[in-house]
């Protein structure tokens, strides 16, 4: 893997990790059950992005 691509598979870590706390933090704080139900889908979603990434190093 060349420099560049390592700093492009960093920078997608850190924009999934912070929209995966996000979510978390952000379903937690909702009131309606339902869209607190699809934040959390958003969070797993952002979870398994960030894995995905986190396997290519």
């Amino acid at each position: 893997m060349t420099s560049k691509e390592l700093l492009y598979v960093e920078d997608a870590l850190g924009h999934e990790k912070f929209m995966k706390d996000c979510s978390c933090n952000t379903s937690k704080q909702l009131q309606d059950a339902s869209l607190s139900q699809y934040v959390s889908t958003l969070e797993q979603k952002h979870k398994e992005l960030y894995n995905k990434f986190l396997n290519l190093l």
